[in-house]
């Protein structure tokens, strides 16, 4: 027998060590990009580590040298594991806004809240009643703020809460949803989904105790976000307006829940739901309730009396997207604007005509789920995540009464993705791709980012911001450009939390897709009383 024939080949061991070896510097180069967003880097990591394994398995079946037995034995044992693995697991929404699945055992029970008729129904004789005046109780009626700005204030919140800790006054289950509160006369309104109905829902927001429900028989489902409606109620001169996630508008008694009218706008207009269902809040002033459309190119913002729930107006032939429509006076025209899939436009507030129409991302496939922000001076500030970044406006009109937007700077500085941002003294405060940041209007220059908040929102009050984290947690942190200073946290809630916090005068509400809550929160000078009641 010759010599080389009782040498044993080589397996090649080199191939796979040099294939994860570059795909070690892979994943730590991308993990290093300063402006490259989580959902970047997540979907990079997973591509790169995806094609490592795929490279590693063909080096084995066709460049390993081992027996064609073993090779054949080990792919057969990974295909078996892969299909059982199908089997016992089940998709269970998504771990965090990044988008990446969570997995959950089959057998494991899966959240069914039941709503028999005590918890469907107020009581006979409740839903009127007048609720007592609550000490320090404001109004917030609509989604983003009192104002739709992200601001509160006058708020005089205390800015110590590890001092003076906030006292949670109530804690209870709630119907999936990513809707928030909006609070008017001490009642609290929001969307959920209860059961196989979507339900507009009323509670005393003291107490947390329900007043009344209305619900219409649909269920709307996407395997990232979940079941339920994504918008939050507006309150208008005693009457509710709920927009759900199957795109039904209706104009409710704020006081007893009962119906006064109702439009399903994406059917009456031909129009496709959203991917993940409609989320943009309903606008309300004078005598017009505005809403957006859906995938379909157009009508992109409608129009209905308020009153009557009458068509007034439609506009616009672009795709709608998840941003809530505000309205702005620019350049001496009052108008509507609204951040759709490919453009920020601007609507005459009584006819509809389109004033504006601004192409800040062509490339409409990516979600714009961050309100525009109307700045004093005619400028307008835009922002997205997704690789989109920010940018701000100038608006002015030309010689026909058309505005014309004119880029002042752009930034990859401030990546909202579910977030939006609010003004302070010539800076923006909100989270860039999940850290708290601050920004110079005056060049788009970041001051400073700090914390891990997530896919979190943000609420400016008075030099204050009130973080509700991604995780559950809230966060009060200080609004000034020379840097990040944390002022407390309290564990508010302990799962997935997409939803806007509410701030009613001194009262924090706040909920996900699982359970609410009310903290009483200290305010100067007043503290320590607060909480020692």
């Amino acid at each position: 027998m010759p010599a080389s024939a009782s040498i044993p080949k080589c397996h090649r061991l080199w191939i796979p060590g040099i294939i994860t070896a570059l795909a070690a510097l892979g994943i730590l180069a991308t993990q290093l990009r300063p402006e490259l967003e989580r959902n970047a880097k997540a979907y990079s990591t997973f591509a790169i580590s995806a094609l490592t394994v795929l490279l590693i398995l063909i080096w084995f079946l066709f460049l390993s040298r081992l027996r064609w037995s073993a090779r054949l034995l080990t792919l057969a044992a990974l295909a078996v594991a892969i299909f059982g693995m199908t089997k016992l697991l089940r998709v269970d929404g998504t771990m965090n806004g990044i988008g990446l699945p969570k997995f959950a055992w089959r057998w494991t029970p899966q959240r069914k809240l039941r709503f028999d008729s005590s918890d469907t129904k107020a009581a006979p004789g409740t839903a009127a009643t007048p609720l007592p005046r609550a000490d320090g109780m404001s109004d917030a009626p609509q989604f983003f703020g009192p104002n739709r700005d992200g601001v509160v204030r006058a708020a005089r919140l205390a800015r110590d809460w590890n001092a003076t800790p906030p006292r949670q006054l109530w804690r209870q289950p709630i119907g999936s949803a990513w809707s928030a509160f909006a609070v008017v006369g001490g009642r609290a309104y929001t969307q959920e989904q209860r059961g196989e109905d979507e339900a507009a829902t009323c509670y005393e927001a003291l107490t947390g105790r329900l007043l009344w429900t209305h619900a219409n028989k649909v269920r709307f489902f996407q395997w990232q976000g979940g079941e339920g409606p994504r918008a939050t109620p507006t309150v208008f001169q005693g009457h509710v307006f709920a927009y759900g996630a199957t795109g039904i508008l209706d104009c409710l008694d704020a006081q007893t829940g009962q119906l006064v009218w109702s439009r399903d706008v994406l059917k009456e207009n031909h129009l496709e739901n959203l991917v993940w269902g409609v989320s943009a809040s309903p606008l309300v002033f004078d005598n017009t309730v505005v809403v957006t459309g859906g995938m379909t190119a157009g009508p992109t913002v409608l129009a209905y009396d308020r009153t009557t729930g009458r068509p007034l107006w439609q506009a616009g032939k672009d795709r709608a997207s998840y941003a809530s429509p505000i309205l702005a006076t620019l350049a001496g025209r009052r108008v509507v604007l609204s951040a759709n899939a490919p453009s920020l436009t601007a609507n005459d507030t009584s006819t509809g005509e389109e004033l504006l129409n601004y192409p800040w991302a062509p490339e409409a496939k990516w979600p714009k789920a961050a309100q525009p922000a109307a700045l004093p001076g005619d400028r307008v500030f835009l922002s997205a995540g997704y690789g989109l970044g920010c940018v701000l406006l100038q608006i002015t009109a030309d010689a026909s009464g058309k505005l014309v937007a004119t880029e002042v700077w752009k930034s990859m500085r401030m990546k909202t993705q579910f977030n939006s941002v609010a003004a302070r003294n010539g800076f923006l405060y909100g989270l860039d791709d999940g850290l708290l940041a601050c920004v110079d209007l005056a060049n788009g220059n970041r001051k400073w980012k700090n914390g891990r908040f997530g896919s979190g929102q943000t609420l400016l009050v008075d030099d204050l911001v009130i973080v509700q984290s991604e995780p559950g947690p809230v966060f009060l942190a200080a609004a000034k450009p020379e840097g990040y200073e944390e002022l407390g946290q309290i564990p508010a809630l302990s799962s997935k939390t997409w939803n806007h916090p509410t701030l009613a005068g001194r009262y924090l509400l706040i909920r996900n897709a699982l359970e609410a809550a009310c903290y009483e929160l200290p305010v100067q000078g007043s503290a320590q009383a607060a909480v020692s009641r």
